[in-house]
């Protein structure tokens, strides 16, 4: 039990790290173009981060993502050791990136981690690897790597061209006037899509480890304190924010007025609540680096600095293998202590 506890409290953690590291996703349009304050912003996302969980539970009606994270390996293959490895691996990935700038994705570093450490564990007990991995799940999870961004560049590229078209011969100050305001209401969305998304993989790997310990017959009856503790640890992470990151995507990929921030964050939230019906965890990080290409796309190619966009594709590309790795050497010196 104490284990459990244990393994409880990493997940609440790597959840605010998540936060905190995630926060540029949903602020660094709204506060490069000035809209709002850092301050400001954070608050007002970390608000609609938690009100995503009463949109997936009563307007949705069912936590899908939460179910795909907790069904990506094999149940006869997850035990609390193999989860806790999981864990670790993803915070340090995490905090890593953080620290030196990169929007990773913290969804495929928990998965990463978490499948991992599942095929250490089946190594350990000579079984091979074959199995482990439920590969129906796991293979629309790495298509929508590539899938998320594009979809996000695509909407983004055909809501700023729709946009400009419309407020061709609006007077130029009041057009600005209100992009500002509707960019209120875009971090807004995109910061429910946030939420939904990202809360939802870390309550699968809680009711993994429930199910591991016996304490749950199923994902399906998840007790409430699993999703409220998910959503407000999140919630709260997004509240101290994640600096470093806000200025890669804020103004690293490209520049960004009110329109642009409007169009992105609208493109970036159509593709996360398009994907949580799917019940397909993707990086909100992705989906919304995704979208800022699409909208510098719009005014030339050479708008978007693509030195910076390959170089965060390297940090897509290694994040599941590194992740992996890692949890499998945490795993084997976990399971000399247990």
């Amino acid at each position: 039990m104490t284990f459990l506890v244990i393994i409880i409290l990493l997940a609440l953690i790597f959840d605010y790290i998540n936060g905190f590291h995630d926060a540029a996703n949903s602020i660094a349009t709204i506060v490069s173009t000035k809209v709002l304050t850092p301050f400001q912003a954070v608050v007002w996302a970390a608000i609609f981060n938690f009100a995503a969980f009463f949109i997936s539970k009563y307007l949705i009606g069912e936590f899908k993502i939460a179910n795909t994270i907790a069904t990506s390996v094999n149940e006869a293959f997850i035990t609390q050791e193999v989860i806790c490895a999981g864990l670790i691996a993803a915070i340090i990935w995490n905090l890593l990136t953080w620290w030196f700038g990169i929007p990773s994705s913290s969804s495929h570093t928990l998965l990463g981690g978490f499948m991992g450490a599942a095929l250490a564990h089946a190594g350990a007990l000579h079984k091979g690897g074959i199995d482990v991995i439920n590969y129906a799940k796991v293979v629309r999870i790495f298509l929508f790597i590539f899938l998320a961004p594009f979809i996000g560049s695509v909407i983004a590229f055909l809501i700023t061209v729709f946009i400009v078209n419309v407020s061709r011969h609006s007077i130029p100050y009041k057009a600005e006037q209100w992009f500002r305001r509707l960019q209120l209401v875009s971090s807004a969305a995109f910061s429910l899509g946030h939420g939904g998304n990202d809360a939802q993989k870390v309550m699968g790997i809680i009711a993994a480890a429930l199910v591991a310990n016996g304490q749950l017959d199923s994902i399906k009856h998840m007790p409430n304190w699993v999703p409220i503790a998910c959503f407000t640890a999140i919630g709260l992470g997004t509240m101290s924010g994640g600096w470093k990151i806000v200025k890669t995507m804020g103004t690293r990929i490209t520049k960004v007025t009110p329109l642009e921030g409007v169009s992105a964050e609208s493109a970036g939230a159509i593709t996360l609540f398009l994907t949580e019906h799917l019940g397909i965890p993707v990086s909100t990080t992705h989906t919304l680096t995704g979208s800022i290409i699409g909208v510098g796309a719009t005014k030339r190619l050479s708008a978007v600095r693509w030195g910076v966009t390959v170089n965060l594709l390297w940090a897509w590309i290694l994040t599941i293998p590194v992740s992996a790795l890692l949890a499998a050497i945490i795993y084997y010196i976990v399971s000399l202590f247990t």
